[in-house]
């Protein structure tokens, strides 16, 4: 195991011996030496294991401070305690050395038990300091390892979820994660041009993973409905419209929370992505700001996806003529910076369109 290394830094070599005497019966340190500043710092960038520099301040070639200055910029006054040596009067140095972050600050002539004993506790002090940043960043990786496994996990669940829908009706297809995608271009154009509305990262990711959700209550529409190849009558529509809140039951009894951010995007999503700006979606006839912004978002990205998608009961319609019908209020209103953002993702929508 390699000793442990005490820098000893002073021009006159009385005070380096009476300071190295103090550890020659210690198995545990090693003292190396040297006569100035310039020495110092060869040693500090030479020697691994330091867990101790006792600096003189007055020297030749190189002085004291200039050993901190060097250290400061190096960021090692946090590694390695520094006790300052001074033969200078009480208050001419300290505020100085006090201010560079030094561990303790003693005075010419000193006591070698006084300097032995504030030493030791020094070294015991900045290593317990260490373990215990070692130990936190290794509790702290073990975490995210968790958090990481934990969120794959529930990721996996999820798609599997979204899948079962997918299932019922066979011209879905890559439907959920095609929205996923279109959801995550929505919200980066939207957090870079519409800063007000306050969006996070982790917000950001959230509703886009909630999104794959938003048709879940489809597993309590019957198939006669879901699977029709032609148009739905009154009264078949009002039965498909329920699906919104039939995904909202089946979230419910999966809350882990009710508190949990992306439980409330899931619900908000699967409760209002057929709400429209001027009141007239569905379930619950929200106008304007009242619509969830993470709905409003998911409900473009579901009417461009269904508009250039084949399905049993339509043709697709060709990207341009999709964007245009959203763009002009044919699928219902949207709000306008929703509106606004999509013209700015046209491009990465369009790109996406081609993988379909």
């Amino acid at each position: 195991m390699e000793k442990q290394r005490i820098l000893i830094v002073d021009d006159e070599e009385i005070n380096r011996l009476i300071l190295d005497g103090m550890f020659d019966d210690a198995d545990t340190y090693e003292t190396i030496e040297a006569s100035n500043g310039q020495e110092a710092i060869s040693h500090i960038e030479n020697n691994h294991g330091i867990v101790l520099i006792l600096l003189d301040i007055l020297m030749p070639v190189l002085d004291g401070f200039g050993v901190l200055e060097y250290m400061k910029e190096h960021g090692l006054l946090e590694e390695i305690p520094v006790i300052l040596i001074t033969s200078e009067t009480i208050g001419d140095s300290e505020e100085k050395a006090y201010s560079y972050g030094v561990a303790d600050v003693i005075h010419k002539p000193f006591y070698p038990n006084i300097v032995k004993k504030r030493s030791r506790n020094i070294i015991d002090l900045y290593q317990n300091k260490h373990n215990m940043a070692v130990r936190l960043k290794e509790q702290e990786e073990a975490l995210l390892a968790q958090q990481k496994e934990l969120n794959e996990n529930n990721e996996f669940m999820i798609d599997a979820l979204s899948s079962v829908v997918e299932s019922r009706s066979a011209e879905t297809g890559e439907h959920t994660k095609r929205i996923k995608n279109l959801t995550r271009i929505m919200l980066k154009y939207f957090v870079e041009n519409f800063p007000q509305y306050g969006l996070t990262d982790s917000q950001v990711d959230q509703i886009a993973r909630a999104s794959v959700l938003h048709d879940i209550g489809k597993i309590g529409i019957p198939d006669a409905v879901l699977s029709k190849p032609g148009r739905l009558t009154n009264e078949e529509f009002e039965i498909m419209k329920s699906h919104t809140t039939i995904g909202c039951d089946i979230l419910k009894k999966f809350y882990r929370s009710t508190t949990s951010e992306f439980d409330r995007y899931c619900y908000e999503i699967c409760r209002h992505h057929h709400e429209r700006w001027d009141g007239r979606g569905y379930p619950d006839r929200l106008s304007g700001d009242e619509i969830p912004i993470s709905a409003h978002i998911v409900a473009v990205a579901d009417v461009f996806d269904a508009l250039v998608s084949p399905r049993v009961y339509k043709s697709s319609f060709d990207k341009e003529t999709a964007f245009n019908m959203i763009i002009n209020g044919e699928c219902g209103q949207f709000s306008p910076d929703v509106l606004e953002c999509m013209r700015l993702a046209k491009e990465d929508f369009f790109n996406v369109c081609g993988s379909y």
